[in-house]
């Protein structure tokens, strides 16, 4: 049976309520009994003071589907709303295949962003916004027993969809492109001007399947089943060279709201050919460690020797020296990832329980992650260690002392320097994602330190 509109109206009334009740007691919680405060919130958060407050606050975000801020952060331009529905359908995936459904996000003011959930509430699986683009009957007489005002108060709200000057503008630190569109590229006619926007709901989206392919627990059963080499029956989906970009720093909420619920992160698709390499991995038996074999993998001793020459040269202190200096280091780290990666994946789960292993206990660690998976009873031992996470540390030491090595008795390095390239491997992003990855296939925390983007 259908609701009346009082049944309706009582609705709207009780989830409006209850949102501000919960927010006037997360504050009233932090205050004394005797606080003054308490009675200047109590009055804030009145239904009447705060809706007409937040009528007016709504001006300072901006609902959207499109934003300029990830593009750069300081950039001030038009962001856009563009619902999935509106958009022409393609073959190309974009933000057009989002379901109805689809994460709006929100940018602007963060201080405001209490009237964007305000407009998230749901009522009826809808939320309160989409009731007010209808101007909906019951919500409008829920709001208040003035229907003037509480129209204005609507029309306030649903405002927020729109850009805030009708003249799409860009900015100077905002990207642009001229494209082609006509058939003569000596004339400027021919080109159209694209300013191009990042499509946050689309890669809210991403990121949210992707993570649901990596650490749910069917994926983790999934890759269980693959460490194992046993039949499954449920899907994997693996991700090759992902790459995590990171937007607004120790700020996230500076960007977007969205971009806050990711703290920040954004993943970037590789765009590569693929690399096959049809020969069998080595197991590294009767060796103290795998660094002396990474030494002599392909590419590896020209970079270590690039390197050394690089640093002999004694180049000044500038930018362009710190920056030849990262991209090395990224390479050689590169490397080392993509080398441990053979054995952590080809070789049979336990192979460095054999008696034939002479490697160091955090190099174990660290190359055999599907002795874990295996969880034997007689392996507790080695699954504590490997769940305490001290062995990352030792195994960037070790690369810090062997890297020292490489670079030859006419580069006096020592501690100091050894422990630069710790640190340096420890938050390198191929290393830290890697490491993120086997976090969450076997349910350790999954904190990695990530390298800061824009």
């Amino acid at each position: 049976m259908s609701q009346t509109s009082e049944d309706r109206r009582g609705a709207f009334r009780a989830a409006i309520e209850h949102f501000l009740q919960e927010r006037l007691a997360s504050k009233l919680d932090k205050l004394a009994a005797d606080d003054p405060k308490r009675s200047e919130l109590l009055m804030q958060y009145a239904p009447a003071a705060w809706l007409a407050d937040a009528a007016r606050r709504v001006a300072q975000i901006q609902t959207v589907t499109h934003s300029l801020k990830p593009i750069h952060p300081e950039a001030r331009g038009t962001n856009l709303y563009c619902p999935p529905a509106s958009l022409p359908n393609r073959l190309e995936v974009g933000s057009h295949v989002l379901g109805a459904d689809f994460a709006g996000d929100v940018v602007g003011n963060a201080a405001a962003l209490d009237v964007y959930k305000f407009l998230k509430v749901i009522v009826e699986e809808r939320p309160l916004l989409e009731w007010m683009q209808q101007d909906d009957a019951d919500l409008l007489a829920a709001l208040s027993d003035d229907s003037e005002k509480a129209q204005a108060w609507v029309e306030a709200f649903r405002s927020v969809t729109q850009p805030a000057s009708e003249i799409p503008a860009s900015h100077g630190l905002a990207k642009q492109l001229y494209w082609l569109i006509g058939e003569d590229p000596a004339n400027n006619g021919d080109f159209h001007l694209l300013a191009p926007l990042y499509a946050s709901s689309f890669a809210h989206t991403v990121f949210r399947t992707i993570n649901e392919d990596r650490f749910s627990e069917p994926a983790k059963a999934a890759q269980k089943a693959k460490w194992e080499r046993r039949d499954h029956d449920g899907v994997s989906r693996e991700y090759p060279n992902l790459a995590v970009q990171k937007f607004g720093g120790t700020k996230p909420q500076n960007i977007s709201q969205l971009n806050s619920e990711r703290g920040g992160s954004n993943y970037l698709l590789a765009s590569l050919p693929p690399r096959w390499k049809s020969r069998e991995v080595q197991t590294p038996w009767y060796v103290d460690s795998v660094l002396s074999r990474f030494g002599h993998s392909e590419g590896v001793w020209a970079l270590v020797r690039e390197l050394r020459d690089f640093l002999l040269s004694n180049p000044p202190p500038t930018m362009e020296t710190r920056d030849r200096r990262e991209d090395l280091i990224d390479s050689l780290i590169d490397g080392l990832v993509d080398f441990a990666q053979r054995f952590q994946v080809m070789l049979p789960a336990g192979w460095t329980h054999d008696s034939r292993c002479r490697l160091p206990e955090a190099e174990r660690l660290w190359l055999d992650p599907g002795r874990v998976l295996a969880d034997a009873e007689d392996d507790a031992v080695f699954c504590g260690k490997w769940h305490r996470m001290d062995w990352p540390a030792e195994v960037g030491s070790r690369f810090g002392n062997w890297l020292n090595k490489q670079m030859g008795p006419d580069l006096p390095l020592g501690d100091v320097e050894a422990r630069q390239w710790q640190t340096e491997l420890l938050l390198q992003q191929d290393w830290a994602q890697r490491l993120h990855e086997l976090r969450g296939q076997l349910d350790a925390p999954r904190y990695i330190p990530t390298r800061e983007g824009v």
